[in-house]
């Protein structure tokens, strides 16, 4: 499995991705699921990816070849985020649909991206690209996006993130996300990859890769473990506990 999340605040972005692979658990492996296209000054964008590995990177694989190729639609050449939500979307259902009349075995070949980042002087943007190829953006209310599996960290999400969020605040709570759901489902799991983009930057970021034993990720989970017990404790009592 996989987990992704991307978070728009008012500040900038944070996008944060595991590395696991799994197609059975006596074949795992790592790769990114994060992958960035910046020109300084001029864009910056980032996709992340969840699902069948072989069009994930096939996708990936076609973006950078259209770019070093100059082609009439690439990354580089996107007049704004939406656009470039489309174009992916369209390499992502050609890739999937390429595989698909190759197959004899009913794989699924299905992938779901993340994709955001700033163009000029737009306002930063992220999108979800489902493997139809329609895309959403993320909701004023819950203004962030997750892909994989979604449901151990979307809690400290749904009670923590607004647009007002600072910046390294979502930051810390996108990596709380991860550790819930990496402690959860072992099918998810370290490099954790994070990058911080500041609205307006248009610059590489500050990017981070955290291993295992990484420690400040290990400082990161002892002190959210020692958060929610002294939590848990400080929880109102039972009426006859106060007897």
């Amino acid at each position: 499995m996989t987990y992704c999340i991307a978070i728009n605040t008012d500040e900038g972005l944070v996008f944060c991705s595991d590395s696991r692979t799994n197609a059975g658990f006596d074949n795992i492996s790592i790769y990114s699921k994060m992958h960035t296209f910046v020109w300084p000054g001029e864009r910056t964008l980032v996709l992340l990816s969840a699902g069948n590995l072989a069009t994930t990177q096939a996708v990936v694989k076609k973006i950078w070849s259209d770019i070093e190729n100059s082609a009439a639609v690439n990354l580089q050449s996107s007049p704004d985020i939406r656009s470039a939500a489309d174009y992916i979307a369209s390499i992502s259902a050609g890739v999937q649909k390429q595989h698909v009349e190759r197959d004899t075995s009913s794989t699924n070949f299905e992938a779901t991206f993340i994709f955001g980042g700033q163009i000029g002087t737009d306002k930063p943007e992220i999108m979800l690209i489902y493997p139809q190829g329609n895309f959403i953006h993320e909701s004023e209310e819950h203004p962030f996006l997750q892909i994989g599996e979604v449901k151990y960290g979307k809690p400290i999400l749904d009670r923590i993130i607004k647009r007002s969020t600072p910046l390294t605040q979502a930051a810390r709570c996108a990596l709380v996300s991860m550790n819930s759901t990496t402690r959860s489902n072992l099918t998810v799991g370290a490099p954790i990859d994070l990058m911080i983009y500041s609205k307006g930057a248009l610059d590489f970021g500050q990017r981070m890769s955290l291993t295992e034993n990484d420690p400040f990720a290990k400082q990161m989970s002892e002190y959210w473990n020692q958060g929610l017990v002294q939590a848990l404790d400080s929880l109102p009592r039972f009426p006859w506990e106060l007897n």
